[in-house]
């Protein structure tokens, strides 16, 4: 059995996937953010415009319409149909890599401040570029990587106060 994930589009359109059906798509990568798609004899540009791993949100455009994808997994459905917050925000000091990958940019410094939602470093994973951000507002302590190194899954990135 495939992982199981729902995706909502636009906060209108909400569907239900398994990994067998991302599995069955024709498609075609043409670049690091843009992928090729024909399903049911149309064709379609896809292009990623934003990635926001921690969030599960992702910003597209697909034939020059944008649009806002959230994506849940299995935990994160039942973690809301249990009506509770994950609170794991509030809670990071220590950013690992979510998956191996080369650090393309780092923009934060020791002692920098930095508001929830800021983008501390893009991380390239599987040909696509993940901003891998501020869980919460904070100070960084330090940084333990640089532009064009590779890190490992679970790698510790950057520490915060």
């Amino acid at each position: 059995m495939g992982k199981k994930f729902k995706v909502k589009v636009d906060e209108s359109f909400e569907f239900n996937l398994k990994t067998s059906d991302i599995d069955q798509l024709d498609l075609i990568k043409l670049s690091k953010k843009k992928i090729h798609v024909i399903n049911n004899n149309k064709s379609f540009n896809v292009h990623l415009n934003e990635a926001h791993f921690y969030k599960r949100n992702y910003v597209i455009t697909i034939n020059e319409h944008i649009y806002n994808v959230n994506i849940s997994n299995q935990l994160d459905q039942l973690i809301n149909e249990l009506g509770l917050s994950s609170g794991i925000s509030k809670k990071i000091n220590l950013i690992k890599a979510p998956m191996p990958g080369m650090i393309l940019k780092v923009n934060v410094i020791k002692n920098q401040q930095v508001k929830e939602g800021d983008t501390l470093l893009i991380l390239e994973a599987m040909k696509m570029e993940n901003s891998i951000l501020a869980p919460k507002d904070g100070i960084i302590k330090a940084v333990n990587i640089k532009c064009n190194e590779t890190v490992e899954k679970g790698e510790l990135m950057i520490e915060m106060d």
